[in-house]
């Protein structure tokens, strides 16, 4: 595993541009170190690192992704939550501790939307019993990041979304000041509107959004 981390370090290193890494840690706030090797290029140089013949033994997972995150260059937390997709047919119950760590930990949006979305997402389609007592343990945690994925995990569910859930999600945030927050409502609802239109437009209309929430969630209504 140290082989497999340590090659992958060499082929950033071997692509880095420190020009380039400027204007990403500008873009994200200065809040990461960059090696500089914009998107298409990450992915090429990943992509053997991916390939399934490559891929660690599932059972690494946890501790390779924890090494990759305490990096301090972002390019590896990138790398990491791709790597965690790999394995996205073979979840267990108790991945979804490695998916609160990784939103817990340097969070950012360009991470927390993938794991969110893509991890959390696929992991309570699979264990939908573990919905809830997870949805009421972040929103009580006061964690921005984990707040914004209990309402993001639910974005590419359409048909099988669950409206109380999220009723009663949206409800817990409601008074928000956060714009990630509110900006998560209008977004899951906006795509939500892709569905079941005539709801998003009820539900909006019955409660007290933020006009950030309000405005994302009746982008695409025609009224």
């Amino acid at each position: 595993m140290d082989g497999y981390i340590r090659t992958l370090e060499d082929e950033f290193r071997l692509n880095a541009n420190a020009i380039v890494a400027k204007g990403q840690k500008a873009y994200m706030k200065e809040n990461f170190e960059f090696f500089g090797i914009k998107t298409p290029l990450r992915r090429k140089l990943q992509q053997p690192f991916l390939m399934k013949a490559n891929l660690p033994p599932k059972e690494k997972l946890p501790e390779l992704v924890e090494i990759l995150w305490n990096k301090p260059e972002r390019d590896f937390q990138l790398f990491a939550q791709e790597l965690a997709y790999k394995y996205i047919k073979n979840l267990e119950p108790q991945d979804i501790d490695l998916f609160e760590y990784m939103v817990r930990n340097k969070s950012w949006w360009d991470t927390v939307d993938f794991i969110a979305v893509k991890l959390m997402g696929a992991y309570f389609l699979q264990y939908p019993e573990a919905r809830k007592k997870y949805v009421d343990k972040w929103l009580a945690s006061d964690h921005l990041w984990l707040q914004r994925s209990t309402l993001l995990f639910q974005l590419n569910y359409k048909k099988n979304l669950d409206t109380n859930l999220l009723v009663h999600t949206i409800n817990s945030l409601l008074g928000s000041k956060e714009f990630f927050i509110n900006k998560a409502i209008g977004w899951i609802l906006r795509q939500y509107s892709k569905t079941a239109p005539d709801w998003v437009m009820d539900f909006v209309k019955r409660t007290s959004l933020a006009n950030l929430s309000k405005k994302e969630a009746l982008r695409l209504i025609k009224n």
